[in-house]
């Protein structure tokens, strides 16, 4: 590690090669956490290169417990994080929303790092177990559309680097990877970065893939669709600037989409939204997030047409009756 730092402090590129490297002996353990920190640190000091993100991607790709849900040709939806603006869990709500409209959703998630409830903290308190037990998992998808595959099961080297993570605070390059190492390796996915810069990235990387992809930057930098401002989608199949008009929705302004202040809050936002009790606020944004995933999964679907269908999934109650049923399927009652 100290010829990779001095490398990296003379303000030098890692290559694809030395990138995957660097994260595979993490993952075996062979740096300490100050040399761990201090790599991590470099990340935020300066932009990532597109062949060391491809390389740290490729690693945690082959070192992951992947998990075969093929068959079901599931979505994920999911963001990078690492925007600092401390929504409530809209992509995950987005993913029940999804759901209940029949597509199957393989959804890849984590503790909170640079915010203070990810999905993996809401889910975990409302009585999801997390598990890497394949034909829980498939039962899971077949039952209810929906499994969670919980991140640091699946990947040994974010595990190691988890408590470094939660240490700092702040955003780092495992943020950028999140969403791209899903271990069910999704051929669709709707996509969340918190930055332009990032989306090119990520568009340039996905571009060498078969998937079907939209990848959302809002521009005054959420990773989702906030409602905020216009956003920005690159799929594969077009590009396109487009706002809350376009969807049928109304702007928002920022502190009506906040977050709780702890789990417990964020928790009781989460099943006022699913039940369909949530603000108007809080229902357009998850239902402008769903449509748009229901709109990559079925492209011939008109954008507003999508979004529609998914607010009156959330004000039916039936990604609500679909949560509750999952739940109650793990013996666990939500009240």
């Amino acid at each position: 590690m100290k010829e990779i730092l001095n490398h990296l402090f003379e303000h030098k590129a890692l290559t694809k090669e030395q990138a995957r490297e660097v994260l595979v002996n993490i993952a075996a353990g062979k740096y300490n956490q100050s040399q761990i920190s201090s790599f991590l640190t470099v990340y935020m000091m300066r932009s990532i290169t597109v062949d060391e993100l491809e390389g740290f991607r490729d690693a945690l790709q082959d070192l992951c417990h992947r998990v075969e849900l093929d068959a079901y040709n599931p979505i994920d939806l999911c963001g990078t994080g690492g925007d600092g603006k401390d929504t409530f869990n809209i992509s995950t709500l987005s993913s029940f929303v999804v759901a209940a409209n029949g597509v199957a959703v393989a959804k890849h998630g984590n503790y909170g790092v640079s915010s203070s409830c990810g999905s993996s903290n809401v889910l975990e308190a409302l009585g999801i177990q997390f598990t890497t037990d394949a034909d829980k998992l498939e039962r899971s998808i077949a039952e209810y559309n929906i499994c969670f595959l919980h991140a640091p099961l699946f990947h040994p080297a974010m595990k190691s680097v988890g408590g470094i993570r939660r240490d700092l605070g702040v955003k780092t390059f495992f943020n950028m990877l999140g969403p791209m190492v899903n271990p069910a390796f999704p051929k669709r996915q709707m996509v969340g970065v918190y930055s332009l810069e990032l989306a090119r990235m990520y568009a340039y990387l996905y571009q060498q893939t078969n998937n079907h992809y939209s990848i959302i930057h809002t521009l005054d930098g959420y990773d989702e669709i906030s409602l905020t401002s216009p956003f920005k989608v690159i799929s594969d199949r077009a590009e396109a600037l487009l706002d809350a008009e376009t969807l049928g929705l109304p702007r928002l302004q920022q502190e009506q989409i906040k977050g709780g202040d702890d789990v417990a809050a964020s928790a009781k936002i989460f099943l006022d939204v699913l039940k369909g009790e949530g603000a108007e606020a809080q229902t357009a944004v998850v239902a402008a997030n769903a449509g748009m995933a229901l709109q990559c999964a079925k492209p011939e679907l008109a954008v507003k047409e999508a979004v529609a269908i998914a607010k009156e999934t959330l004000e039916s109650g039936k990604a609500f009756t679909l949560f509750n049923k999952l739940i109650n399927d793990q013996k666990l009652v939500v009240a």
